[in-house]
């Protein structure tokens, strides 16, 4: 998924410290067209920027696709990261550079590695899909380490995620690893991304690795993490330092994802759609992709095109007219 702000701001990310439990709240973004189908932004915010090497967390739905016209994201690009999707309902349809074109259910997962460059298109409407009329998910960004960023493109397709069930919550590790569980996709960094679902009035003891932070992205019901109240859509935090995560759900099911990893060391310039590490960066990556989308050979060479999606590439936004340069942490 890209993101469709017209004036994104850059975003420095860092990892850092935090004394206990942090809940982000989410904020709003129209994904774009006339109807604006909208997601729910909790990565990055002011209050944290990464968890792990997760630099970007968009929840989505249940959306009327019938309604809002649902997701048709054109031909956009990408550097430095790995694109994460997984579906709760619908469908979305991937094309990419790579010339790959995958329809992605629930319970199965879509990641692409951009490394150096690559870009792709999604399309979740009604006329792609008219017998799947809701569209309900998440878009994960990983910030990828220096020594995997400048690397080749990639893209990968899992049709059935490993599972795992403790105190009687079942965990869909779709990628990463969690306990002796690993997903099959290929992640650059040490992390775990996993759908759990805990039955109404369940009290959950989730072992994890101590040295990563965790995250849990509410989807649905009543959640307490680690005491802590978290409403669907808000994003709880806990830093390293703790093996289990104790998760209850109240008087009705909980949906959720966690998100974790080892605090990524690496500072992440994000503007847009790209991941860097300097301003000069991304304003070659822009410059590079408006000459792409123009035709231009070498801009081609680092992003590729898409083919079979009916319609233009999407322009990037203008650059805004001071340098990008890092921001204080905001913890």
């Amino acid at each position: 998924m890209t993101n469709l702000e017209a004036r994104p701001t850059e975003q420095v990310c860092v990892a850092g410290p935090a004394a206990d439990v942090e809940l982000v709240e989410p904020r709003d973004v129209p994904l774009g067209g006339p109807r604006a189908m909208t997601v729910r932004r909790t990565l990055p915010s002011r209050a944290r920027s990464l968890i792990g090497p997760f630099c970007f967390a968009d929840h989505y739905g249940p959306d009327d696709v019938a309604a809002t016209g649902g997701m048709d994201v054109p031909p956009h690009p990408h550097t430095g990261l790995q694109t994460v999707t997984w579906l709760f309902e619908g469908a979305v349809l991937h094309r990419d550079a790579l010339g790959s074109e995958q329809t992605i259910t629930p319970g199965q997962l879509n990641l692409m590695t951009a490394g150096r460059g690559i870009c792709h298109s999604e399309e979740s409407t009604p006329a792609t899909f008219p017998d799947r009329p809701v569209l309900h998910g998440v878009q994960l960004w990983t910030a990828l380490p220096e020594s995997a960023r400048h690397g080749d493109r990639a893209f990968e397709h899992v049709a059935d995620v490993p599972r795992l069930t403790v105190d009687g919550a079942v965990l869909q590790v779709f990628l990463g690893r969690l306990g002796d569980v690993e997903s099959p996709a290929r992640a650059y960094s040490p992390l775990v991304a996993a759908q759990v679902d805990v039955p109404a009035g369940t009290r959950v003891r989730l072992p994890v690795d101590p040295s990563f932070e965790h995250g849990v992205l509410v989807d649905s019901g009543a959640l307490r993490f680690e005491g802590h109240d978290v409403d669907p859509a808000w994003l709880a935090y806990a830093p390293p330092g703790r093996d289990v995560l104790v998760l209850e759900a109240g008087d009705r099911p909980v949906r959720a994802v966690l998100l974790g990893g080892t605090p990524f060391e690496e500072p992440v310039l994000m503007w847009w759609n790209f991941v860097g590490r300097t301003h000069d960066e991304v304003v070659e990556a822009r410059a590079q992709w408006q000459a792409a989308i123009a035709g231009d050979a070498a801009g081609l060479g680092r992003y590729g095109e898409v083919h079979g999606y009916d319609g233009p590439a999407l322009p990037a936004p203008e650059l805004p007219n001071v340098r990008l340069r890092p921001r204080d942490r905001a913890r």
